[in-house]
């Protein structure tokens, strides 16, 4: 009897431990509750119904942040990608004339235009910053679709999904495309309130979002769906009989509306439709961390580095285990949306992002990735694309690649040059010291380089560039702490490295 007593003992410790959890999560969830109800309730009345459908969404998002135990993949349960699942881009046919037009017509096209360009150094939204011949990624977009029309005599509408950083500024610029043959949409993402990391509460204390703006963010792009949906796009896209969407970052200039995609989707060999397909290609040691696909609990699914149990991240970054990465250009059925919308059935990982504010407040954020949605979706599969139609200028080292001539532009597409040797993109590092913003960066060079024949390019601290530079093979450039370079103009630098205090000056 007394060993029976003992085990009861310490069977109820830990499901004591357990009960206190589970208290202290309903009672979080229950503060929080409050709290929202509160900041609804000093809305005025036309704006209540869609904040409280924003913040439904976010309270589903906090309930499963609470409810997750550890890591949200078991690294052996890890498939090997089945055989198809992964179509390689080269076996895609391409449609034929005659057809296209009808299956433009069933396509949507969405750019993710959530982002600031902060990071460049930029005020306002990232798709306004000028990328080549004066041309923003706004412009870029917009001269392809209006292209696409013209050319196939279809009506491919754009959608913007902006944040409410974004939406404002991106108003006043969607106001120059009035005359073009192009009909553009927008909607915003939700915008859910940051949670202090020690009481989770939110900090905001009124539901005006621009009053406090810190308090506040859009929670990722993966709230793609709820948001389309809650528009009304979703909705009147699926009435016209479109099917499709095309959705991209609008900083990746290499995600172009692809016709053979198109058709592997609209004509497809076996009966089924695949309802959700993203490009893949492959990785490269540059990519390590970028999300890649796995096979798991026999469905596909996007695995992101920030899943992955500590002990495996090696793994994870193994160009031998793990060929592809995401590129984020993913194509998914619009009925489909609609369905796993309507179900609740959109269980995308919850990205914590820990933030700390400009007065010491430590908050998180939670977010989720579009991509993520793949396993909600039936018959989902991988196509492995040229690495071209992954181009995204994140920092103004790409900037350089995308102005230089390296590439063309044609119709607001941008064309490796056939100059070049091989389709590989330079690998470019810039120092953040003096070359991070777009501003300081556009100072330090007279013009572009020819990178024409550039595998690698390294420059650290006080350097300019002259006119008509060349740059070939492996090139480091690194002025010391205190002194400058100059590299002068009409220099031709092949396989060199140059450090120290340089200073030559033209005649």
């Amino acid at each position: 009897m007394d060993i029976l007593n003992k085990i009861r003992s310490h069977q109820r410790t830990p499901s004591g431990s357990r009960d206190f959890k589970e208290a202290t999560k309903r009672d979080a969830l229950a503060r929080l509750e409050v709290e929202l109800e509160r900041l609804v309730g000093a809305l005025p009345e036309c704006r209540k119904v869609l904040v409280e459908k924003e913040f439904k969404g976010f309270k589903n998002l906090f309930s499963r942040f609470l409810a997750e135990q550890g890591p949200s993949v078991t690294w052996e349960k890890i498939q090997k990608l089945p055989e198809g699942a992964v179509i390689d881009y080269s076996t895609l046919e391409m449609p034929t004339t005659d057809n296209i037009h009808h299956m433009l017509d069933k396509l949507v096209v969405v750019k993710l235009n959530g982002g600031l360009g902060t990071s460049m150094g930029c005020k306002g939204p990232k798709s306004v910053i000028q990328v080549r011949n004066e041309l923003t990624f706004l412009d870029l977009t917009v001269q392809q679709i209006e292209h696409l029309n013209k050319t196939y005599k279809c009506n491919v509408p754009l959608v913007l999904m902006n944040s409410f950083n974004t939406d404002e500024d991106t108003q006043k610029v969607i106001h120059k495309y009035k005359g073009l043959k192009l009909d553009i949409h927008t909607f915003n993402q939700s915008c859910h309130p940051r949670i202090n990391r020690e009481s989770l509460l939110p900090i905001a204390k009124n539901p005006d979002v621009h009053e406090d703006i810190e308090a506040w963010y859009p929670p990722g792009h993966g709230d793609f769906y709820e948001s389309f949906n809650n528009s009304g796009l979703l909705q009147k896209f699926i009435k016209e009989g479109r099917t499709y969407c095309f959705i991209s970052n609008i900083d990746n200039l290499g995600a172009t509306v692809d016709l053979n995609i198109l058709n592997l989707l609209l004509n497809p060999e076996q009966k089924a439709q695949t309802e959700f397909v993203m490009e893949v290609t492959d990785k490269t040691r540059a990519d390590v961390k970028g999300g890649t696909l796995i096979q798991y609990e026999d469905k596909l699914r996007l695995l992101e580095i920030a899943q992955v149990p500590k002990e495996h991240v090696d793994d994870f970054k193994s160009v031998s285990q793990f060929k592809f990465f995401n590129t984020n250009n993913l194509w998914a059925k619009l009925d489909a949306i609609r369905r796993v919308v309507d179900q609740g059935s959109l269980n995308m990982e919850i990205i914590v992002n820990n933030k700390s504010l400009a007065d010491g407040v430590n908050v998180i954020q939670l977010e989720t990735a579009v991509g993520a949605a793949m396993k909600c979706f039936e018959g989902g599969i991988g196509v492995n694309v040229p690495r071209s139609r992954f181009l995204p200028v994140k920092k103004t080292s790409d900037l350089l690649l995308v102005m230089s001539n390296l590439y063309s532009l044609s119709h607001g597409s941008l064309v490796m040059s056939p100059q070049r040797m091989f389709p590989s993109t330079p690998l470019v590092k810039l120092g953040d010291n003096h070359f991070a913003k777009v501003k300081e960066f556009l100072n330090r060079f007279a013009t572009v380089p020819d990178l024409i024949e550039l595998d690698h390019l390294t420059v650290s601290g006080d350097v300019t560039f002259g006119r008509r530079v060349s740059l070939k093979g492996t090139v480091i450039i690194i002025a010391n702490h205190g002194d400058r370079i100059d590299i002068p103009s009409g220099a031709v630098l092949e396989n060199k490295i140059v450090s120290g205090n340089l200073r030559i000056l033209d005649h």
